[in-house]
């Protein structure tokens, strides 16, 4: 029999704000269909006013679940989650940056083919990435799946070491895009005018780019989601009319042999020497092909560190991670072949400084070629704002939870942003960029070291899913009986593309073409798990604020539907109660439990002594009207 909760205040859950929150749209959850005692949040007519409060509900009583109280503006859909995430990935970007490495390593063959199979892999990595996020909804994304998937005595410590690599991952990928972009100016602007291209020259243009993209995302989340607007426009029809002016511009065009069986190994230091092709192997100059693939489809992890300013998160957040991963797929297949057919003097183009340019300028003339580069700047510096605004939520949320100084995640009131760890955040891609000014090996090692993180903090919460099956509550997504076999393959292709990503790639090996990928992220693996073991592991909790992380996972209505119900009482009339739907079909309830895991008991300094040894667990929460109670 359901038991309720009884109207007195010491019961009621404390650090929930939802029910503040429901007071204001009491009347509208009082409106059920029918007569049903039992009926979903959605089945509430959405058109009337109190639907954006009836969403927050939602929202944020699934992140008091997990122990969070709601600092950030949650006013995005899945269209605007959607579209930062598919603005980051920018395979325009990605591809316009490394298509010189890619016709150099491997040639038109492996960039095209490579493409649709590391595409593939890459999806079902997007797919198990989804799955996690929709049962635990939260900024801090990888490290804290890690921390909710791993068993309770090593949850601190898978935590610590996925969140480490994740943000040296975001902030080299950060340093990639915009260091990047900094070169095509650089160079378009040589190119075009005869201007002088130097290391310092660079460096104040990266330092710009930077500055700029630090000014936009002060700007509020609803301000903001603007940009995505515009974002979407230019990296989906802007590319497709600029890919469509390259081809019908182009005076001749390549043949589908070229495009699709042309194999080239330009891997030597000098040309004409022996290069990977002779010396190792062509499938080993293959597998050294894929980071341009790989490179350029990263970063799809953005959807959970913006799934706090995400409304329906358990929705939306995979949602928007899917759409943005089979779109970018399905582009940067056109934007490769396209480049590829038309091709006039694959030599010429293959030595060119810019590649990309050379092709559009062969294309379509000196001027009609900048201006489309112009275009593609524009998709570059989008990519690289929400790459930095995501970058500054991940960041957020590991201060949040104690991994870097805890005043970084103080939210300033005016922008509704955390100002301080975009910044932070900014000047981090800056001091990165300094050792690679002037070679292409260190910045193939950057782009590398971004890749390599990213998918490392990708890969523990989905192994873990795998030895820790127990652990992972599934949420309003499931790939169901195929989750276990696509976990699976995306934890081997994680591991394929780390070792792949690590090998040398010109020949022979010296100082100026040594692949110091290995080393810089041995380095980042030094530090995290030496770190680690010297001293955060005396007080990382990879903690939750208001709840232990025995009970939090504990919770088997994780990223279910609240379910709300009238709840009929002599003494209130109008109380009503939140249930949650248990998977099997059955509704869950509980009354507020005081918890027995005393060794995993969390204390917050902002609360008194009986709420802390008062760390509860619940399935339903008190609705009451607001009339002095």
């Amino acid at each position: 029999m359901h038991q309720s909760i009884p109207p007195t205040g010491h019961h009621m859950l404390g650090p929930c704000r939802a029910l503040e929150l429901l007071n204001t749209s009491h009347s509208a959850l009082l409106q059920k269909p029918n007569n049903d005692p039992c009926f979903n949040l959605e089945h509430i007519n959405m058109s009337t006013p109190h639907r954006d409060s009836q969403l927050k509900i939602q929202d944020e009583g699934r992140l008091e679940e997990l122990g969070y109280k709601q600092q950030l503006d949650r006013s995005w859909g899945c269209v605007h989650n959607c579209g930062a995430c598919f603005s980051i990935i920018s395979v325009i970007t990605g591809i316009t940056t490394l298509f010189g490495y890619g016709l150099n390593t491997g040639g038109p063959a492996i960039m095209s083919v490579g493409w649709i199979i590391v595409c593939f892999f890459t999806l079902l990595v997007c797919a198990s990435m989804a799955e996690i996020l929709s049962a635990i909804p939260i900024s801090g994304g990888p490290y804290f799946w890690a921390y909710m998937l791993a068993p309770s005595q090593h949850a601190p410590f898978f935590a610590w070491i996925t969140g480490w690599f994740n943000l040296i991952g975001q902030v080299a990928a950060t340093t990639g895009i915009d260091f990047g972009l900094a070169n095509l100016i650089s160079t378009t602007a040589s190119v075009s005018n005869g201007y002088e291209a130097t290391a310092p020259r660079t460096l104040g243009i990266l330092a710009l780019i930077l500055v700029s993209q630090v000014a936009v995302n002060l700007l509020s989340m609803h301000k903001l989601r603007y940009m995505i607007y515009t974002s979407i426009i230019l990296n989906s029809f802007g590319v497709m009319c600029l890919l469509v002016a390259v081809l019908n511009g182009a005076p001749s065009h390549q043949s589908a042999g070229f495009v699709f069986g042309k194999f080239f190994d330009g891997t030597a230091e000098k040309d004409g020497a022996e290069g990977w092709s002779v010396r190792a192997s062509p499938a080993y100059v293959a597998v050294a092909g894929v980071l341009m693939s790989q490179y350029a489809f990263k970063g799809y992890d953005s959807s959970a560190h913006l799934c706090e300013e995400t409304r329906r998160a358990v929705h939306d957040a995979p949602r928007g991670l899917l759409a943005a991963g089979v779109a970018s797929t399905c582009l940067g297949f056109f934007v490769i072949v396209a480049l590829l057919f038309s091709i006039q003097d694959f030599d010429r183009v293959r030595k060119s400084p810019l590649p990309v340019l050379q092709i559009l300028t062969d294309a379509c003339g000196h001027r009609g070629g900048v201006v489309l580069m112009v275009l593609i700047m524009l998709c570059a510096w989008h990519c690289g704002l929400f790459n930095l605004t995501s970058n500054s939520r991940m960041m957020f949320a590991f201060a949040r939870d104690g991994a870097i100084p805890h005043s970084l995640h103080m939210i300033d009131h005016r922008f509704k942003s955390p100002v301080r760890t975009i910044v932070f955040a900014a000047t981090c891609s800056f001091l990165l960029a300094l050792p690679i000014l002037g070679s292409q090996v260190a910045f193939n090692g950057t782009t590398s070291i971004a890749t390599i993180s990213l998918y490392i903090s990708y890969g523990i919460p989905i192994a873990m899913t795998l030895f820790f099956p127990r652990n992972f509550k599934r949420g309003a997504f499931t790939l169901g009986r195929a989750s276990k076999p696509i976990a699976l393959v995306s934890s081997l292709w994680i591991s394929f593309i780390i070792i792949a990503f690590c090998l040398p790639t010109i020949t022979p090996l010296r100082k100026r073409t040594l692949n110091y990928t290995p080393i810089a992220v041995g380095i980042v693996g030094n530090f995290a798990f030496g770190s680690w073991y010297l001293w955060a592991r005396k007080w990382f909790t990879g903690r939750c604020r208001d709840h232990c992380r025995v009970c939090i996972r504990s919770l088997d209505f994780l990223g279910q539907e609240m379910v709300v119900r009238p709840h009929h009482n002599s003494h209130n009339p109008h109380r009503t109660v939140i249930d949650h739907f248990h998977p099997d079909g059955e509704w869950g309830h509980a009354a507020l439990q005081r918890c027995g895991h005393e060794s995993e008991r969390f204390g917050d300094s902002d609360r008194g002594s009986d709420q802390k040894s008062q760390i509860t667990m619940t399935r339903e929460f008190e609705l009451r009207q607001d009339q002095g109670v």
